[in-house]
């Protein structure tokens, strides 16, 4: 019976790290729907328009500028071979990366849970039950670890559940800073891409840190309680890192963008004269 017990437990492991994993791999199947590659390829071809209207007001700025000798050529080439690249990789390498983490997970998660192996004398699920039936309020203190543990996965499973849409949207907007880079403001951009490798980086930390935790739960089960509750933390720690997974708004994108709007109609209202 005891040997069951430990059976049991490790097949909950396993259908936990399961569920992330399938929950993972719906947002990474999401890209293969033919009409989210229509709208990727959609937004791609938006990209390489305003790259091309990028390319252009950066030559009109630099006709400005060579007027009062302030002019780069070099600075101007090195911003368009960016911006190339930019445009060739922002609708390609996000998907990819997402792809990987997915697969990482998956890989990590499945050697994880195969670490739970039954020893046949019930230590593997009940030793955190008997600490807490021998414990002062044990009624009171299960209740509560029972909670904590709903809180932790469901708050996982909702965030799981979103990302491939977040991702989708990540890539909608990277097509507009296309517009900024062969321009030389990449500001907007990096964040983007802190914002992309901060996505890649919760969903995989995220899943293997709830397995890590079911795993703990066993022996100590108020450090794995722990390890489970600080997955739902690592968006807000890596965006204390620079990794911000929510869109912010980017005060000198929009300055910049401001500024070459007055440049350009400057140069518009000289020309007509």
């Amino acid at each position: 019976m005891e040997y069951i017990t430990d059976w049991l437990y490790q097949m909950v492991v396993g259908v936990f790290s399961e569920l992330f994993t399938a929950i993972n791999t719906l947002g990474s199947d999401l890209f293969g729907q033919p009409w989210v590659q229509q709208i990727v390829g959609l937004f791609s071809n938006l990209g390489w328009v305003l790259f091309v209207v990028g390319i252009v007001v950066a030559l009109f700025e630099f006709a400005i500028e060579s007027q009062s000798g302030r002019g780069d050529p070099k600075t101007l080439s090195l911003n368009i071979i960016k911006g190339f690249f930019a445009v060739n990789l922002f609708s390609v390498v996000p998907v990819q990366l997402y792809s990987l983490a997915v697969n990482m997970q998956r890989n990590m998660s499945w050697l994880m849970s195969w670490t739970v192996v039954p020893e046949g004398n019930g230590n593997l699920a009940l030793e955190c039950l008997e600490v807490i039936e021998n414990a002062l309020f044990g009624p009171i203190l299960a209740i509560i670890i029972i909670f904590m543990l709903g809180y932790a996965v469901v708050k996982v499973f909702l965030s799981g559940l979103k990302r491939g849409g977040i991702m989708l949207i990540q890539v909608a907007v990277g097509s507009l800073y296309m517009f900024s880079v062969p321009r030389g403001f990449t500001d907007g951009f990096v964040m983007w891409i802190k914002q992309v490798i901060a996505l890649c980086l919760t969903t995989f930390l995220q899943s293997v840190m709830m397995v890590c935790g079911l795993i703990l739960f066993k022996d100590q089960w108020l450090m794995g309680l722990g390890v489970m509750l600080a997955a739902g933390e690592i968006p807000r720690i890596a965006g204390m890192f620079g990794l911000e997974t929510a869109a912010r708004p980017n005060i000198n994108g929009v300055i910049n963008t401001a500024q070459s709007a007055v440049h350009l109609t400057q140069m518009i209202r000289t020309v007509a004269k």
